[in-house]
């Protein structure tokens, strides 16, 4: 895979050391270190594409680096972004090294567009994936569109697909209209893009073997296209007229500014809200209607740190969070199909035994999650292990309850009701919340430290118990709800007692430390305490003096409260966004402000967010992140009533209990 230079360090060796300018200044840097920075680009240098099932990431450079298929969970066909000798990639891109690129989405699309300018002229990539919004299916299409705006331009193709996390070996089959790689069960169709009947050479384009996969390359001048289109399972390669591969793109554009247009925000931040909107709805697999976490696997929340986790599956927590998040933003239908997932993971609970739902699941609501480690991927600069799988399915956190009552009565206010077979299975599952609340959990940040009696996880058992006793109130269904009353209210007046620690004047982490937790910046933001009492403003200030770092949050110090894992992380930018609620909720509204325009720095150059920052402003962590994005638009919506209504003035802000 093309690299770039990296200050005459070209070849690492043992020992070496070069002089780095840095945001400190110049510091000492091991040549092997800038060597391994080189060959990988930061995690904020992409772009996403999908098609509602699967989905690939794009570098400002034009290389396909991570891409999956046929399911978001599924093994990787390209993965140099874990390892950039054996993943698997796919680059076009000028066939010159003295350019520049930019990236940018065509308008209120998903259509990425990677332009290249060199002193001959500019061309541009446009990526996309042609929506597949209906049934799983094992067809998807990634299509690579070439064209130049002016002058000329040569561009070089280099596609070395690499299946099964680079496991499995494949064959490769070339013919005059494109090439075929088989493995066992998958096979992919390069198809090409020119003129029907006409030579590929009378057209400008050379194509050859470059190892285990091709090398092209086809000069194009102003005003000419061209490209390729990658399909799985497309049998034969097939010559694609211009026109047809131009259809393809409209029809994508009009789905999603289409889909845009059911939007209800018309709020100040409208270019980053629905950028976040389509980034949710890109990792949304349509079938089922199930969120993922994130697109990727691996990615560290420390470079060269053992915190890299596979995050391509649904979280019932990240998916709640998503529903609220989109029927904020008046997208029903969504609500409606991740609600419906929902409850048919809490009818697979047989009511005997376990838990009436897992922490994650598959796209397809399946549970099998085994963790493993690719022991022969050395990781994203360095960065190991990379698992795939996530062992943490199987954790007790009780949190997941609140957060999935929370938003199916936010949908039940909007008029998505659940039928009654949907009710008798949420009362079977709050009858158990009733049993079960009051034990330690693992928690929401998943630590392999051993259970405890987390506060968050005991605030969220009372958003369930709560949440369901309004809908059974709401819609006259049978309940227990004098049983549901009297444990909601129990679990309240233990977290006062217990959850509140008198030393640090502020909630704490778990009932047995002073460690805080900002998790509990959901507390007013989920009504638990009013946003202006005491006790929170206390603990908000808490937070203020040692989670806050110029306006960017941390979860919670691992210093002081092990997890289990080695090393440090980043901010995380989810808890940010909750703290620019509860600052405007508290009345620190320009302050509040101010964070949420800080914020919009962190993004990388299309609006995406990872999971977190790191400490000169990188980002870390898998990417774009579910958690983040949905975060942002939540922030929007209650920050625009705010603002609105004044600090003063403003009731409870929208999508949340009353």
């Amino acid at each position: 895979m093309p690299t770039a230079e990296d200050g005459g360090c070209r070849i690492p060796k043992a020992g070496a050391w070069i002089l780095k300018l840095s945001a400190a200044g110049l510091v000492m840097v091991g040549c092997e270190e800038e060597g391994m920075m080189a060959r990988y680009p930061n995690i904020s240098d992409h772009g996403l594409i999908g098609d509602l099932q699967t989905a690939a990431l794009v570098t400002t450079d034009g290389t396909v680096d991570w891409f999956c298929c046929p399911r978001f969970d599924s093994p990787s066909v390209c993965a140099s972004l874990l390892d950039a000798d054996r993943g698997g990639y796919f680059r076009i891109g000028p066939d010159r090294d003295d350019y520049v690129s930019k990236q940018l989405y065509l308008p209120d699309t998903a259509i990425l567009i990677t332009r290249f300018m060199t002193p001959d002229g500019v061309g541009e990539v446009h990526d996309f994936m042609p929506v597949e919004p209906g049934a799983a299916t094992g067809r998807h299409r990634l299509v690579r569109q070439l064209r130049v705006v002016r002058g000329t331009m040569r561009f070089v193709m280099d596609f070395q697909p690499r299946f099964d996390y680079a496991r499995q070996p494949h064959k490769l089959e070339l013919s005059e209209d494109g090439a075929v790689f088989q493995t066992d069960g998958m096979e992919l169709t390069l198809h090409t893009v020119g003129a029907p009947g006409t030579a590929l050479a009378d057209q400008g384009v050379t194509v050859e073997r470059h190892g285990d996969g091709l090398r092209a390359t086809r000069t194009l001048r102003a005003g000419q296209t061209g490209g390729v289109v990658l399909e799985t399972m497309g049998g034969q390669p097939r010559r694609l007229p211009p026109e047809e591969v131009q259809r393809l793109a409209d029809e994508t554009a009009g789905f999603w500014r289409g889909w845009l247009d059911r939007s209800s925000y018309t709020g100040r931040w409208r270019e980053m809200v629905a950028r976040s909107a389509m980034t949710l709805k890109l990792m949304t697999y349509a079938p089922t209607g199930a969120v993922v976490a994130a697109p990727t696997a691996g990615l560290p929340e420390q470079v060269g740190g053992e915190r890299n986790w596979d995050y391509r599956y649904t979280w019932i927590r990240d998916g709640s969070f998503s529903m609220y998040a989109l029927v904020g933003l008046g997208f029903m239908d969504e609500a409606a199909a991740f609600g419906g997932w929902l409850r048919d993971r809490a009818d697979q609970w047989a009511g005997d035994s376990g838990h009436p739902l897992q922490i994650m699941y598959r796209v397809d609501g399946s549970s099998d999650l085994a963790e493993e480690t690719l022991g022969h991927f050395e990781g994203w600069r360095g960065s190991r292990p990379v698992r795939i799988g996530n062992g943490a399915a199987g954790q007790l956190q009780l949190d997941i309850y609140g957060e999935a009552m929370d938003a199916m009565y936010l949908a039940d206010t909007q008029g998505v009701q659940a039928a009654h077979q949907g009710w008798l299975h949420i009362a079977r599952m709050i009858d158990w919340v009733c049993e079960n609340w009051d034990q330690p959990d693992e928690g929401i940040w998943e630590t392999r430290g051993g259970r405890k009696d987390f506060t968050y996880g005991r605030f969220q058992t009372w958003v369930a118990l709560d949440r369901a006793t309004r809908m059974a109130a709401r819609r006259g269904r049978p309940a227990n709800v004098q049983r549901w009353t009297t444990e909601r209210d129990r679990v309240y007046n233990q977290i006062m007692e217990r959850g509140w620690n008198p030393r640090t004047r502020a909630f704490t982490q778990d009932y047995s430390s002073e460690v805080l937790d900002s998790s509990l910046l959901m507390m007013p933001l989920q009504g638990f305490v009013a946003p202006r009492d005491p006790m929170w403003i206390s603990t908000l200030e808490a937070m203020d003096r040692e989670l806050v770092s110029d306006s960017l949050v941390y979860r919670y110090n691992p210093a002081a409260s092990p997890d289990g894992l080695a090393g440090d992380e980043g901010t995380f930018s989810l808890c940010t966004f909750w703290y620019v609620e509860a600052l405007a909720r508290a009345g620190r509204l320009e302050e509040a402000r101010l964070t949420f325009e800080k914020m919009h720095t962190y993004a990388n150059h299309l609006g995406l967010y990872s999971e977190e920052i790191g400490s000169t402003g990188e980002q870390l962590g898998n990417f774009p992140q579910a958690f983040s994005h949905l975060a942002l638009i939540s922030a929007a919506i209650n920050l625009d009533h705010q603002l609105d209504h004044g600090a003063r003035k403003a009731g409870p802000a929208p999508s949340r209990a009353r």
